[in-house]
């Protein structure tokens, strides 16, 4: 018998932060969030989540800050 098993990234969500600034080019409302989970799927079915991948950029200064790097204030923007 065969199995197929692996992972596979889910559907990504991004949201704007809009109140948000920017530490390093202190630019307002340029930072995108964006969540994507991975699953582990057996047959191409998503049977749970492996991890979640969380990261925000500034649309301006292209900086990328992920989860660890995130401030107070991109952290109460994301949960509202």
């Amino acid at each position: 018998m065969i199995f197929f098993f692996g992972t596979r990234p889910g559907k990504k969500e991004t949201k704007v932060l809009n109140d948000v600034t920017c530490p390093y080019c202190n630019q307002t409302g340029t930072l995108t969030a964006v969540a994507q989970p991975n699953y582990a799927h057996l047959f191409w079915i998503p049977l749970f989540t492996i991890n979640n991948i969380r990261y925000a950029e500034c649309s301006h200064c292209k900086k990328v800050y992920y989860k660890e790097d995130f401030t107070q204030e991109m952290e109460r923007a994301l949960s509202k």
